[in-house]
């Protein structure tokens, strides 16, 4: 941990601002997942609709995402974190008002877009704050707040659905959903902006770059491959995590409970996932890592639906399922934040990890249209293998960046 300890104080502050956003931003997410199985059994929805809901939060987080990164380009990294926590969290809030399949539909779309502006702001504000030679550890290590935020999400939902009826329970988890609004004063008071963003605002305006230049000669090819590579992580994980309760409870029959202890493990998994790829970005670069975790990702989750295994097995496979899946993620700042100019930082990593939420984000509905004609463990089998193929083919092709200075361009 020596990277932490020579941090400045306003660097340890933006370390634990950004952890504390991203782990709320995760809380507020995966709350849905545990109200599925009771809007399924309330409202009657299929799995279909079930999936839309997520599809629409999350192509709608991918613009969202996009136009944070390139306002956070021109106001600011940490004040637009402020802006999308409060946001999301705000909109998490309201949907446990509404009370049919189209108000949660409108509702949750508009939570996405603070959801994708949050990732946006934070980790171009996290990258630029961390010297090139701890920046996949430090990066890394606030995307392992996500396991925080899943877990915290998983105990409330155990909690909550025990002690109320189902009816009241999947609405006082959205209510739950306002608490992240809470770190924008913090952020307010202790969080300041990189000294790399203060002195690229300094001077004429005409040598800044505009957002779309990233889709210019010069940065489209970096740009696709940027895109491509989130599309894959983000599709494999979203076909894997959306239904996963879901799963759990129509075809391995647990109970909450036992539900709750499937997904502890593989939320712990999830959590040292996380910090391993974290330190395996800078020790052996980024691609070797992407390719590590996208191979283990695609052999796991076909052997965790696919392959006829007792419970027992089930719960042990839990651990590398979360391992790989999510720690995944860890290498995804630090490589968007080296491959873009510090001009067009923030749109470049907004619209590349976006956009592949965006596309990302069909794989749910995907998964649950699938469903209908077969096993639903069997099509997030099929979906999670396709989307980790696409994670392998473009780290082949992107530059390696382990290293590489940030400058003021």
């Amino acid at each position: 941990m020596d990277w932490y300890r020579e941090m400045s104080v306003s660097e340890r502050r933006t370390f634990w601002a950004c952890f504390g956003g991203w782990g709320l931003d995760a809380f507020d997410v995966q709350i849905y997942t545990f109200v599925v199985p009771a809007l399924l059994a309330l409202w009657h929805i299929t799995n279909a609709q079930a999936g839309l809901l997520a599809t629409s939060t999350l192509v709608i987080s991918s613009f969202g995402g996009w136009v944070a990164g390139m306002m956070a380009d021109r106001i600011g990294r940490a004040k637009l974190l402020m802006i999308m926590i409060a946001w999301f969290a705000f909109f998490t809030f309201l949907s446990g008002f509404t009370n049919s399949f189209t108000q949660l539909l409108v509702v949750r779309g508009f939570q996405g877009f603070g959801f994708g502006g949050e990732w946006a702001a934070g980790s171009v504000l996290m990258g630029e704050a961390i010297r090139a030679a701890h920046r996949g550890k430090a990066v890394g290590m606030v995307q392992s707040a996500w396991a925080w935020g899943w877990g915290a999400a998983a105990i409330v939902a155990t909690v909550v659905f025990q002690v109320f009826p189902q009816h009241i329970a999947w609405r006082a988890m959205f209510f739950v959903g306002i608490v992240p609004a809470l770190l924008i004063f913090y952020i307010r008071t202790r969080v300041p902006e990189p000294e790399l963003f203060k002195r690229m605002t300094v001077g004429s305006r005409e040598k800044r770059r505009r957002a779309f230049e990233i889709f210019g000669p010069d940065l489209l090819p970096t740009t696709v491959l940027g895109a491509i590579l989130a599309t894959g992580a983000q599709g494999g994980y979203y076909a894997i995590t959306t239904f996963l309760p879901t799963f759990l409870r129509t075809e391995r029959h647990l109970t909450i409970m036992g539900t709750g202890g499937y997904l502890a493990v593989i939320i712990i998994g999830s959590w040292l996932g996380y910090l391993v790829s974290a330190y395996l970005s800078d020790a052996v670069g980024r691609r070797k890592n992407f390719l590590i975790y996208a191979v283990g990702s695609m052999v796991i989750a076909i052997a965790y639906t696919q392959v006829q295994i007792s419970d027992g097995t089930m719960l042990v496979l839990g651990f590398p399922l979360g391992f790989f899946a999510s720690g995944i993620f860890s290498g995804m700042g630090p490589v968007l934040t080296e491959l873009f100019p510090t001009s067009v930082r923030g749109a470049g990593q907004g619209f590349c990890y976006n956009f592949g939420r965006g596309i990302g984000a069909v794989f749910p509905t995907l998964v649950g249209m699938l469903s209908a004609s077969v096993a639903l463990g069997t099509a997030i089998g099929i979906f999670a293998a396709v989307a980790y193929a696409i994670v392998i083919v473009a780290a082949l092709m992107l530059p390696e960046t382990r290293g590489r200075e940030l400058v003021v361009n």
